[in-house]
């Protein structure tokens, strides 16, 4: 099998299949929030780090008019080139998250994979928030899903799972490399082993993801009270009919923001 060392997000082919096993659970969830959260029409979407696309062609599928941002111009060619050949209304365009702008307001944004993770330090998180709401029209919502560190019980932030399409069939594992709790940063290792009728590969990175206790979310949430209110929590099931009160034990959250 050959080996590589390289980001997982320059192969968008595979991370679309490593990370599509939710998708119609994210889908059902994603309108239950349209219709129970949102006031007025739901017409326009926006994703921020919307990588391939994955659900945003499958909502564009839909009716929806759909945009988003990501900083892998792979993936964003990936992504306008199945919203193109799908003849889809909507376009994403390179950018970074912690600061953009749009041409015009959404009507809701979603970000529900740990992608705001991503965002190193306070400044770009709370940048983020504000870009969004910027991004978003009043009434509207965001949907964000990441994982906290639970500061009761263990953090059980080890995951194998297995994804097939066609002839194509992808081995992940994710495993814990350092956690610095002072910094706030987790570095995970994580593994593509890759199968194909013609390849055998193994794609190996390292994430780095900033760490968030509840107590520290909250903290960013306050930061950002005048542009957005939280009207409720859920877990990774994915579940709209059972919100979630959070706590120390949490380690899922899906917060759904109400754009003032």
């Amino acid at each position: 099998m050959k080996t590589t060392k390289a980001s997982i997000y320059d192969f968008p082919k595979y991370y679309d299949l490593v990370f599509g096993s939710d998708t119609t659970a994210e889908m059902n969830f994603l309108k239950g929030c349209f219709k129970k959260y949102v006031k007025g029409r739901v017409k326009r979407l926006f994703e921020p780090a919307c990588g391939t696309g994955r659900l945003l062609y499958r909502l564009g599928k839909e009716g929806y008019d759909v945009g988003g941002i990501d900083l892998n111009d792979k993936a964003v060619d990936f992504c306008n080139a199945r919203l193109k050949r799908l003849k889809l209304k909507g376009r994403v365009q390179v950018g970074d998250m912690s600061d953009f702008e749009v041409e015009k307001p959404f009507d809701v944004g979603f970000n529900t994979i740990n992608s705001f993770r991503h965002l190193l330090s306070e400044d770009a998180a709370k940048g983020h928030l504000v870009s969004m709401a910027n991004a978003i029209r009043t009434g509207g919502i965001y949907v964000l899903g990441f994982h906290l560190t639970p500061t009761h019980g263990e953090a059980d932030d080890e995951e194998a799972w297995s994804a097939k399409r066609g002839q194509t069939t992808i081995n992940t594992q994710m495993w814990p490399v350092s956690k610095d709790a002072k910094k706030r940063l987790e570095c995970f290792g994580i593994r593509f082993d890759i199968y194909t009728p013609t390849e055998t590969l193994k794609i190996n990175d390292v994430l780095r993801l900033r760490s968030y206790t509840l107590k520290q979310f909250q903290s960013l949430k306050k930061s950002v009270a005048d542009l957005w209110e939280p009207v409720d929590y859920f877990d990774f099931g994915y579940e709209i009919d059972k919100p979630n009160l959070i706590n120390g034990a949490t380690q899922d959250v899906i917060t759904v923001f109400k754009r003032l």
